[in-house]
């Protein structure tokens, strides 16, 4: 795999990672809660969607971790890297975000 297609791959991944929290309500995409009383079903927390999407980007950054050790050597990173990379992650998330709590619903 060359350098290029690494990329943009690590970007697709990173923005389907992303939002995947926000677009569902099973954890980690496998899991579901169970249901309420009533039979609707139970959504995620604010706080579980976002304790998911820290997990994703670990993921994200091992598999970018990866690309980069299969393409040549592997550089060390401060913490303004992360710091970053995470804010990044975090705006590739915004769709995902406007769809579940910014939308109207009929």
């Amino acid at each position: 795999m060359n350098q290029t297609a690494a990329v943009w791959l690590l970007i697709l991944l990173a923005f389907i990672a992303a939002n995947l929290p926000f677009l569902n309500n099973r954890v980690f995409a496998l899991w579901q809660p169970k249901r309420l009383p009533t039979g609707s079903p139970m959504t995620k927390a604010f706080w579980l969607r976002v304790l998911e999407l820290l997990v994703l980007y670990c993921l994200v950054g091992t598999v970018g971790i990866a690309f980069e050790r299969l393409i040549g050597n592997v550089f060390t990173q401060r913490w303004e890297f992360y710091a970053i990379t995470f804010s990044l992650f975090v705006v590739m998330a915004f769709p995902g975000f406007v769809f579940r709590y910014l939308l109207r619903r009929a």
